[in-house]
């Protein structure tokens, strides 16, 4: 049984990846706008300008200004957003799909959401996998680009919470599969 198991592990990982790209959200149905929130201050930031910024630390004078007012400084949002969570998708998908992944797909939710706070959790769920799939890691930046809703809310003051949750889910990883294996 075991070996039959082991030897159908290709293909139920190409069927998960497939499953995956397939409903993952395409350019056209991802998020194309961020709404950045820091206590009482709020700014749209397109997907692409906040990518922009991720990946070369080129800020755009409205995002400069915006961070300037709102008292932060560009190299910790950029350092939250470009972090890397190494994660098996596999177990993920299972993970964030009982109990537990509720649970915290919950929690980030509250920081990472839709504009009307509707399928929070389900979008979030769509977004990590998408983010997961190509390449066992996740970081935040890519799940605001998979993001499945033209828009999104993030709470900015809460984002390293968020980094946190998401980082300690990834390495939690291998202990919670051995839970869902004993539970199913």
């Amino acid at each position: 049984m075991r070996s039959l198991l082991l030897r159908s592990l290709p293909f139920v990982f190409s069927l998960a990846a497939a499953t995956g790209i397939l409903f993952s959200p395409s350019r056209a149905d991802a998020a194309n706008t961020v709404v950045l929130k820091y206590r009482f201050l709020r700014e749209s930031v397109s997907v692409p300008e906040l990518t922009t910024f991720a990946e070369t630390g080129e800020l755009s004078p409205a995002l400069r200004a915006y961070l300037a007012m709102a008292g932060r400084k560009p190299e910790d949002l950029r350092k939250t957003l470009t972090q890397e969570v190494k994660v098996n998708a596999l177990i993920l998908d299972r993970v964030l799909n009982n109990q537990i992944g509720e649970l915290v797909l919950g929690q980030v939710s509250d920081v990472v959401h839709t504009p009307g706070n509707g399928a929070n959790i389900q979008s979030l769920r769509g977004a990590v996998m998408s983010s997961a799939l190509p390449d066992n890691q996740i970081t935040l930046i890519e799940i605001l680009e998979n993001y499945p809703t033209s828009e999104v809310h993030v709470e900015g003051d809460r984002l390293a919470e968020v980094f946190g949750k998401l980082k300690r889910l990834g390495q939690g990883l291998p202990n919670l599969s051995d839970l869902i294996r004993i539970g199913q």
